[in-house]
């Protein structure tokens, strides 16, 4: 599953060069020799992996462990609210991709989801405007349309219609 890159084919790769926002010398825990984290590496579009919370808040440690749970916490009710209206009326879906980009201002997992999902869902809706897929959808969908008026056509022909209640004249 390549979920690194929009493109077929392509990953996301980690730039070599050093952020130039990055302090004097300081290289933060964890990173090697100037190589940018994943989170750091732009991405064609624009817009890199990562958090995308305010730098202030970035800046101080406890300050964005607090946010990153926060913004955990809120994108879990939204998706939590989405499962329970998957079998009850509301747009389930919508509302569980709406928790998932909640999660996606701040995680990198998050993120990856979505570009993979946003792929695929590209990939489906131009194989559906496909010509030929289309006319082989209209016509099962015509098929399975008569298959289904004629069972109800032999029901009705052989049972009439009968109502699950007596209504006598009053």
């Amino acid at each position: 599953m390549n979920t690194g890159s929009d493109e077929a084919g392509e990953v996301a790769v980690a730039a070599d060069k050093a952020r130039a926002d990055r302090p004097e010398g300081g290289q933060e825990a964890g990173q090697e020799g100037g190589q940018e984290t994943a989170q750091e590496a732009g991405h064609e579009a624009g817009r890199g992996l990562g958090s995308r919370a305010p730098e202030f808040i970035k800046a101080r440690r406890l300050l964005h462990l607090s946010w990153q749970v926060g913004v955990f916490v809120v994108g879990l009710a939204v998706v939590a609210a989405g499962i329970v209206m998957l079998p009850l009326p509301g747009p389930g879906w919508v509302v569980i991709f709406g928790g998932m980009a909640i999660w996606a201002t701040e995680f990198v997992w998050a993120q990856l989801v979505l570009r993979w999902t946003k792929r695929k869902v590209t990939e489906a809706a131009q194989r559906a405007l496909d010509p030929r897929v289309r006319r082989r959808n209209i016509t099962l969908t015509v098929i399975g349309l008569v298959i289904v008026g004629v069972l109800v056509g032999i029901y009705l022909w052989k049972f009439g219609v009968v109502m699950p209640w007596k209504i006598e004249n009053q």
